[in-house]
């Protein structure tokens, strides 16, 4: 059989501990049989980050804007302990965190959904897409810890020496102090790109924050949003009879469990990473999940929304065959796929991907899936399979 020509390359960034191992399973058995696969590799890894002291990091960043589709492999961000289990140099930063730095991204999540596996909120009958802010707040923080009583202070001096002060804290004893910020550039392409994804999906867009608490931080957010929307989206909003609406994030959160879905949630960067991981669990597993990161220039990097999957992976060292979830690893590729597939002018690439994600799903639907699902399937599943043999049934419908 004659394979699928790509006329060019994806950015491809390997990963960390189970879903690596899983990475390389959907390559050698659903991708290379079928495709002439061209990727530029960028190893991820967290050694391999380390080394390089995140060089990698931003060189795949670099890959992503120059070829404009990248994918990407979940990855691992490092702590103490990480550091003594991999005998790390210094402790690296999340490359999730450089990745939409370098892109200026909005982070897109959305549930997938199988006939089979149903939503534990059951007025929810359409996927709910997140999309969540990719720069800024708690991400790029500044944390001091004190040691006694003092005072805490912001202070802001600008280029021309101009400077702006205020008390946060006339702090008693010892306590704990937090920075964060955003910029409004960012902000206006966060909101750029929402509009533009939501008219690309044809879906209304929510935004919550909160700006009766926070007045100046979460009201600049509000009020950019609303002028980009005004300036540039409204009428093309009506035209496609779609709407746009500020409300405050306690009340999204109140109204999100009573409405059908079919809509994009814009959130903050915080609020996006809690929700997201909410709307999947709820709809089944974090491995049902499709995430794709979108720079305003009109750049894409797939992923998988969850983690590196560590119990099982500690225990597929140990020998063990696990039943870890590929479906959203999968998906990212096929993702990837797509885009690529939609940039060239490739159809055969895109009726591949198509293919791809509707023998996974056939699979699921038939009864075959790993455990995470069995546990939620109605009717229940006729085979829980390992991850090797679920990726086999895949490949035999595909």
């Amino acid at each position: 059989m004659a394979k699928i020509q790509m006329k060019n390359a994806i950015a491809e960034l390997d990963g960390d501990e189970m879903t690596r191992i899983l990475w390389q399973l959907i390559k050698d058995k659903l991708l290379n049989p079928f495709i002439d696969l061209k990727t530029e590799y960028h190893d991820l890894g967290l050694v391999e980050r380390d080394k390089t002291d995140d060089k990698v990091t931003y060189d795949a960043a670099a890959a992503i804007k120059r070829l404009g589709v990248g994918v990407k492999c979940a990855t691992i961000t490092s702590n103490a302990a990480r550091m003594e289990e991999y005998h790390l140099t210094h402790l690296t930063p999340s490359p999730n965190g450089i990745l939409r730095g370098e892109l200026d991204g909005t982070i897109f999540r959305t549930p997938i959904f199988v006939k089979n596996i149903h939503a534990n909120v059951n007025s929810w009958k359409k996927p709910i897409v997140l999309g969540r802010h990719g720069y800024g707040d708690v991400y790029k923080n500044c944390e001091i810890k004190t040691s006694g009583a003092g005072k805490a202070e912001l202070v802001f001096t600008g280029e021309d020496g101009t400077e702006i002060r205020k008390t946060i804290m006339q702090m008693n004893g010892p306590g704990i102090i937090q920075g964060i910020h955003n910029l409004d550039a960012s902000i206006e392409s966060f909101a750029r790109c929402c509009f533009n994804y939501a008219l690309d999906q044809k879906i209304s867009v929510w935004f919550g924050a909160k700006d009766t608490i926070s007045k100046v931080y979460d009201g600049n957010f509000k009020e950019i949003f609303q002028h980009v929307f005004d300036n540039e989206f409204k009428s093309k909003f009506e035209t496609a009879g779609l709407e746009y609406f500020y409300t405050l994030i306690d009340d999204a959160v109140a109204r999100v469990m009573k409405t059908e879905g079919g809509f994009l949630w814009a959130c903050k960067n915080y609020d996006g990473d809690v929700m997201s991981d909410m709307i999947a669990s709820a709809c089944g597993s974090l491995a049902m999940m499709t995430s794709v990161l979108v720079s305003p220039n009109g750049e894409f990097e797939y992923e998988a929304s969850h983690g590196t999957v560590q119990r099982h992976y500690y225990r597929y060292l140990k020998g063990e065959k696990t039943s870890t979830n590929p479906v959203a690893t999968i998906f990212a590729w096929t993702g990837a796929l797509a885009k690529r597939a939609e940039l060239d002018g490739t159809p055969d690439l895109a009726n591949f991907a198509h293919r791809l994600e509707t023998a996974t799903l056939g699979t699921i639907e038939s009864g075959v899936m790993t455990g995470d699902l069995a546990a939620l399937a109605q009717p229940k599943a006729t085979r829980i399979v390992n991850s090797w043999d679920f990726i086999d049934e895949i490949a035999s419908k595909l």
